[in-house]
C-alpha cells in the first residue's frame, strides 16, 4: 500500500516544526502572544522583537549576541555605523536591524522600539563630555526612552543601573544612576531595574587595565572592596528576562560571588601575568586635582575625578538574585587567565604560574576523591 505522497516528500525538519509545546507560547501583557517555532539556534523564529539601546557598549554586544542567536529580531540603534558592524553577524540574515538614532530625538527613539515587545536600556556614560552630562544620559535620556516605550505599548522594559547606585553617594555617576532608576519607574512602573557590579571579560576596563599598565596608583590604601561579576552572566540574566513568565521584583542585584580588595586584584594580575607592577600611593586630593587638569588638557578618555571617587567606594554588601534565574555566577579566579594571559612576556606565554598550578592540583584532587 502506497504511503501518502505528502508524507513521503516532507523533510524530517518540517515534521519536527509542526510539533509544538506549551513552552513555545509566551503571553505578554497588552500585546499579542509570542509563538516560537523552527529549529533551535539562530535560524529559528523566537517570535520576539527586542531593541537594545547601548548595544555598542561592553555589555550590549553580549546581550545582542544572545538574543540574535535565539532567533529573535534585534533592533540595534547606533550613532556611528562603525561601532556596531560586529553585531551584524550575531543573528541570521535580517535578524539584526540597524537604525540610526539620537538620545534627544523622540521620533527616532519611537521608530527604534515601536515594533518591540522588550526594550533594554544599556546606555551609560563613564565620564562627562561637552555634549552629554551624566544627568542628561542616565536620568533624562532613560526617562525619555521609558516614556516612549510605554506610549508604544512595549510589554517589558529593562533598565541597567549599578550595584552602588545611591542618592547620597559621593560619586556623581552613582547618584545619576539612582536618579535614573526613579525616573524610569515613574514613566514605566513595571520596568525591571538590574544592578550589576563592575563587570569583567574581553574588552573590559577592569582586568585589562590591570594587565596593560605596569605602573599603578594606590588609592584608599588599595583596600577598597569590589565584587566583580562576569559580563556573560549578566548578559544571560538580561536574555532570560525576555521569556520569564513573571518578572522579578526590582531591583535585581547582580554582584559577583566573591569580594576582593584592589590589593588582592593587583596581586592576582601580578601572579597571572608574571609581570612586576610598580605601585605608588598618591593622596586623594592630589589625585583629584591632577585628574581635573588632565581631563581638560587631553581629548581622549582618561581618569576623571569621579572615577577616582568610585575607586574609593566599597561595593554594597547585598545578596545576589542569581538563584531566581537558576544561574551560578562565575568565579573570577577560574577565568581571569583567559583575559590576562595576553599581557605576559612572549617568553612566558605558555608558562604555568602558581594560580594555574594550584587550580590543576585542585581539579586532580577532586577527580581522585570522586573516583574513590
Amino acid at each position: 500500500m502506497l504511503r501518502h505522497p505528502i508524507k513521503v516528500n516532507l523533510p524530517r525538519s518540517i515534521g519536527a516544526v509542526l510539533k509544538r509545546g506549551a513552552h513555545d507560547l509566551v503571553t505578554l501583557p497588552g500585546r499579542p502572544p509570542v509563538v516560537r517555532y523552527g529549529p533551535e539556534g539562530r535560524s529559528s523564529i523566537s517570535g520576539h522583537v527586542a531593541t537594545v539601546f547601548g548595544c555598542s557598549g561592553f555589555l550590549g554586544r553580549y546581550v545582542v549576541s544572545k538574543l540574535a542567536k535565539s532567533g529573535s529580531n534585534v533592533v540595534v540603534p547606533y550613532r556611528d555605523d562603525y561601532d556596531i558592524r560586529h553585531l551584524r553577524v550575531s543573528g541570521d540574515l535580517g535578524g539584526v536591524v540597524q537604525m540610526e538614532w539620537d538620545l534627544r530625538s523622540e521620533q527616532q527613539i519611537a521608530e527604534c522600539l515601536r515594533h518591540s515587545d522588550i526594550v533594554y536600556n544599556l546606555v551609560g556614560l563613564d565620564y562627562e563630555t561637552k555634549n552629554f552630562k551624566w544627568n542628561e544620559v542616565h536620568v533624562d535620556g532613560a526617562a525619555r526612552i521609558a516614556r516612549i516605550a510605554k506610549e508604544n505599548n512595549v510589554a517589558r522594559f529593562v533598565q541597567v543601573s549599578h550595584l552602588n547606585a545611591a542618592p547620597d553617594s559621593k560619586s556623581q555617576y552613582y547618584k545619576a544612576k539612582f536618579e535614573g532608576e526613579k525616573a524610569v519607574l515613574s514613566e514605566f512602573p513595571e520596568a525591571v531595574i538590574v544592578r550589576p557590579s563592575a563587570m569583567y571579560g574581553h574588552e573590559d576596563r577592569f582586568l585589562n587595565r590591570l594587565g596593560y599598565w605596569d605602573a599603578v596608583f594606590k588609592f584608599n590604601g588599595e583596600q577598597t572592596k569590589v565584587r566583580p561579576v562576569h559580563v556573560l552572566d549578566v548578559a544571560e540574566i538580561l536574555y532570560r528576562l525576555m521569556d520569564t513568565p513573571e518578572l522579578p521584583s526590582s531591583p535585581v542585584n547582580l554582584p559577583g560571588p566573591n569580594t576582593y580588595t584592589h590589593e588582592q586584584l593587583l596581586d592576582l594580575a601580578r601572579r597571572l601575568t608574571d609581570n612586576s607592577y610598580k605601585s605608588m600611593a598618591i593622596p586623594k586630593p592630589v589625585a583629584l586635582l591632577l585628574s581635573k587638569i588632565v581631563q581638560y588638557a587631553l581629548w581622549w578618555p582618561n581618569f576623571s575625578p569621579d572615577e577616582i571617587e568610585r575607586m574609593c567606594i566599597d561595593d554594597v554588601e547585598v545578596p545576589g538574585d542569581w538563584d531566581a534565574f537558576g544561574i551560578q555566577p562565575t568565579e573570577l579566579e577560574d577565568v581571569a587567565i583567559a583575559y590576562l594571559r595576553r599581557f605576559r612576556d612572549a617568553a612566558k606565554i605558555d608558562y604555568n604560574g602558581p594560580v594555574e598550578t594550584a587550580k590543576a592540583k585542585r581539579k586532580q584532587a577532586a577527580y581522585y576523591s570522586e573516583a574513590h
